[in-house]
């Protein structure tokens, strides 16, 4: 509606000036006298000022909308006073746009607040900050968690953890890590995560914090309770009949002293009770001793030396120092690697002994299925990778793990077989765990068992 009126204003000055023009032209070819002329031609430079001057104010009105856009001043606004000018509907316009934005930043401004509320009153700390450290969000409870008020740039962590800010500098998206800080003479266990964002061009990371202490309290005194029930059980398995037996010993000894003959004159029916019991003595204290070593073994797990390894030749090289054992039980082992020369970043030695394990596992499982009558034996061992790292599988048809012994076998000691140490899975853990990787089971009964290997990139 501006833009018509203005366009009409143009015409008819335009129109007007060319009218002068040609009526100034004329009076060259007539016998006019030159005050007239003079006249006409004092019309056209008004004529021509007016209109530079109508088109003028029109560019600096537009310029002066416009800037009141760029720097989102809309407190400014345009008189309206109806002169019947072309103004009168430019100013309008101009006035309905500076409204319409004058809107829209009220409700970005209102949903800002009410996320930064949102932001400021969750339990989890949350930390933003660009490539030069400079933090545009600290949270009420990231303040809370770390014991500082407030922080203009993220390099001033260093003051309450420098393994902090490391890691909340190097953490890539999807990256977590467990950082320990003191906080008023107490340890606080803060988990980690970071995930890099981009706005505008600009980079930015986003940082959560949580604090996990009373989790891992809690859980650290579960595995602790496990752990004490199952070294209680295996101790006493031991240390009862070792008791029972002396006990038995000694009062038979104890009656021999009493007797008027020599101790000399004991029959061989009591010698063969002696050396019965002395020897279930040695074995149930050799079992013991056995099982000793193996929970000392447990503390003794060595940091890992990673090195660029070949999936495809790791698995080889287990198939080859188990194919005896496979084909005698009748089982079908399909190898799955993609791709084929996959490469994970591992300490060869331990996770071939953790494979090791498992496929054992997967043998002695597959074994039982000739106890329920089944004919298909079949160990499946796959390798792949994604965008978030490096996975190893190593599945079996057998008869599965039971749910309740599900939640237990990567409790030291915990075992479901006869003859089992209950170690090698507690090992495998935590020698996945020294890898930053993780180890998952997934088990139907009937159906068969799957353990997963996770590397990370």
């Amino acid at each position: 509606m501006g833009f018509k009126s203005f366009k009409i204003q143009i015409t008819l000055r335009l129109a007007l000036l060319v009218a002068t023009l040609s009526l100034f032209i004329n009076l060259f070819y007539t016998d006019s006298l030159g005050f007239t002329r003079f006249l006409i031609f004092f019309v056209i430079v008004l004529e021509i000022y007016y209109l530079y001057k109508y088109v003028e104010r029109s560019n600096q009105e537009v310029i002066s909308f416009l800037k009141t856009i760029q720097y989102e001043d809309f407190t400014h606004t345009y008189p309206e006073r109806k002169t019947g000018s072309g103004f009168d509907d430019l100013f309008k316009e101009f006035n309905n746009v500076i409204r319409k934005f004058r809107d829209i930043r009220m409700e970005k401004e209102a949903q800002y607040q009410y996320l930064k509320t949102i932001v400021q009153h969750v339990g989890i700390g949350i930390i933003t900050f660009d490539n030069k450290g400079e933090v545009q969000i600290f949270n009420g409870a990231a303040r809370r968690l770390i014991g500082i008020n407030e922080i203009k740039n993220v390099n001033q962590l260093s003051a309450i953890s420098k393994e902090l800010i490391t890691a909340i500098k190097e953490l890539r998206t999807g990256g977590r890590d467990l950082i320990k800080i003191k906080r008023k003479g107490d340890d606080v266990q803060l988990a980690v995560y970071a995930i890099e964002l981009s706005m505008q061009g600009k980079a930015f990371k986003l940082i959560s914090l949580q604090n996990i202490q009373s989790e891992l309290e809690e859980k650290e005194m579960e595995a602790w309770q496990n752990l004490i029930r199952v070294l209680t059980h295996e101790i006493m398995n031991s240390v009862t009949p070792i008791s029972s037996l002396a006990a038995t010993v000694e009062t038979e000894l104890s009656e021999l002293l009493d007797q008027e003959g020599e101790v000399s004159q004991i029959e061989n029916e009591t010698l063969e009770d002696f050396h019965l019991a002395m020897k279930t003595i040695h074995n149930r204290s050799d079992s013991l001793i056995k099982f000793v070593g193996d929970f000392r073994n447990m503390t003794r797990i060595r940091h890992p030396m990673l090195t660029s390894s070949s999936v495809t030749e790791l698995v080889d090289h287990i198939a080859i120092l188990l194919k005896q054992m496979i084909e005698s039980k009748g089982i079908e082992l399909d190898v799955q690697i993609d791709p084929k020369e996959l490469v994970i970043y591992l300490d060869k030695e331990q996770i071939e002994q953790v494979v090791l394990n498992l496929v054992k596992n997967a043998i002695e499982a597959l074994s039982e299925n000739d106890e329920e009558g089944k004919e298909d034996k079949k160990l499946t061992i796959k390798a792949w990778r994604d965008e978030e790292g490096s996975y190893l599988s190593i599945a079996d048809n057998g008869t599965g793990i039971e749910e309740e012994a599900l939640k237990k076998i990567f409790i030291p000691f915990f075992t479901t077989k006869k003859n089992g140490s209950g170690i090698g899975l507690s090992l495998s853990k935590q020698i996945m765990r020294n890898h930053k990787g993780s180890i998952a089971v997934d088990s139907i009964m009937n159906a068969g068992t799957e353990f997963i290997l996770r590397f990370p990139l």
